[in-house]
């Protein structure tokens, strides 16, 4: 016999092989992807929360420089659109009282910001002052 290759039995025992390996290590990467939906949704709540309450640590000439939505019109927003686009009940931002809507907030391109990791939608409760998560395994929720 001059020929070379595989025979089909061969070729049978690799896909099994390959087919084994893949269902072991399927369920690893699941884990992966949810672990990082997790993380990457976390980051994001903490971003509303800044663009909401503003950053403290940010401060020149003795003055908060990050204030956010609160520190500038006094109140939380009534729903998580209004850190992009200015409602039309608030003022427009003046300089002299350092009052009245001074956004955008946060970026809004593809409106990205409004859902989690999984597609679905943050729960925002200006009453209680949360926002949370309910796209995955886990409820997620950032207090502010």
């Amino acid at each position: 016999m001059t020929d070379r290759g595989f025979t089909l039995i061969e070729l049978v025992m690799i896909i099994v092989v390959l087919g084994i390996l893949a269902a072991i290590a399927v369920p690893r990467m699941g884990g992966l992807t949810e672990s990082s939906r997790v993380t990457a949704t976390n980051a994001e709540m903490a971003m509303l929360k800044r663009a909401i309450v503003g950053n403290p640590q940010v401060s020149g000439g003795g003055q908060y420089l990050d204030v956010g939505f609160e520190g500038n019109v006094g109140s939380p927003p009534t729903r998580l659109e209004d850190l992009a686009v200015k409602p039309d009940s608030l003022s427009a931002y003046n300089s002299f009282t350092r009052l009245g809507w001074n956004g955008p907030y946060i970026d809004s391109s593809g409106s990205s910001y409004l859902v989690d990791a999984w597609n679905a939608p943050y729960r925002y409760d200006p009453a209680t002052r949360t926002i949370a998560s309910v796209g995955g395994s886990d409820t997620l929720i950032v207090a502010f």
